[in-house]
């Protein structure tokens, strides 16, 4: 059977980001390896207690964005309670390192499927999600923007683009201008539009969790970058840490052909930190935080696996059959109104 174009087109496109991932992660390991013994001396100053308490802080940032997707998951007519809620949500969080930008979507709406959420409306809370996140991201970063632009710290001097900017981003949060981008981008694929559009508090309260999940992000850079950095001021520090973090990784995510942002946000956060710091110091800082980070994923996902296999939401029809457990029809095209109430289960 010969491969229709789309199909080749498709392995083609999946074949280059491939390539361009592994391209940036080989140029990031010759860049960490060329100044490794500078590097290694900074690495070595992070003591066991401030790794401790860095490992702490990585671990916050994903329970909070849990709790965000689900609150407007809720918020759209399907509530779940903390264990499912985080054995869909962890599990589909190991989609982005792979090469693309749906995956950790594809396998949220496989998994909720089986708890009755309809997948339209696990896929719409998931790209909202990520948009919310991403511009709740830049909303905290952009104060450290006249360190990436200018290379040294005139956040004063321009500290009216920095606030015209942060209003701006707010708005694009206001519900009726949010619920109305919604709309128009189910509009364009040619989808239907939602049940009903998300409610300003839940927007409310699912923001204020992603702005907390970025400053304990940013907090867990603040702790390695202090270890390194010993004669740097306070204030410039926690700029470029909890602000610089943000800003790079919000840039990253907007690199939907490389895996998580790899090597995207290690570059920027290096050239924020560096005038700060030194360029060793900042190294060594994104080598521990992209450590932890991948570290924290992958435990929270192993818990969020272990919860759904143990549930029964991961299993093969065959495994299924062969426990005698019999699941409702996963396809996620039940009657919404009893879909919430089911996914409560």
């Amino acid at each position: 059977m010969t491969a229709t174009p789309m199909t080749h087109r498709a392995r083609v496109f999946s074949g280059l980001r491939t390539l361009l991932a592994l391209l940036v992660v080989a140029a990031v390991t010759v860049a960490v390896a060329r100044n490794w013994h500078e590097v290694s001396t900074d690495i070595g100053r992070i003591d066991a207690a401030t790794f401790a308490l860095a490992a702490v802080l990585v671990c916050l940032p994903p329970i909070l964005t849990l709790f965000g997707w689900r609150v407007l998951l809720a918020d759209l007519g399907s509530p779940l309670h903390l264990a499912p809620a985080a054995g869909i949500f962890f599990v589909g969080q190991l989609g982005k390192y792979v090469p693309g930008a749906v995956w950790s979507i594809v396998a949220q709406a496989e998994i909720g499927a089986r708890l009755h959420i309809p997948r339209r409306r696990s896929a719409v809370v998931a790209f909202v999600t990520v948009g919310m996140a991403a511009i709740c991201g830049l909303i905290v970063g952009v104060p450290a923007l006249p360190l990436l632009i200018t290379r040294d710290d005139s956040a004063s001097r321009t500290g009216w683009v920095v606030l015209v900017t942060v209003l701006l981003l707010a708005v694009m949060l206001w519900p009726p201008l949010l619920n109305w981008g919604i709309a128009k981008v189910l509009r364009v694929l040619r989808r239907e539009p939602l049940e009903h559009q998300l409610s300003g508090r839940a927007i409310l309260t699912a923001t204020l969790f992603f702005v907390a999940a970025w400053v304990c992000s940013g907090l867990q850079v603040l702790v390695i970058a202090r270890a390194t950095s010993t004669h740097v001021q306070t204030g410039h520090l926690v700029l470029a840490s909890v602000s610089g973090f943000a800003l790079a990784s919000s840039i990253a995510m907007f690199s939907v052909i490389l895996p998580a942002g790899v090597g995207v946000r290690e570059g920027v956060l290096v050239l924020i930190l560096a005038p700060v710091t030194s360029t060793p110091a900042a190294t060594a800082v994104v080598v521990i935080s992209r450590f932890l980070t991948v570290a924290s994923d992958v435990v929270f996902a192993l818990g969020g696996w272990l919860y759904a296999r143990s549930h029964h939401l991961v299993t093969s029809p065959q495994e299924r059959e062969h426990d005698h457990i019999v699941l409702d029809d996963p396809t996620g095209v039940e009657d919404d109104s009893t879909s919430g109430q089911d996914s409560r289960a």
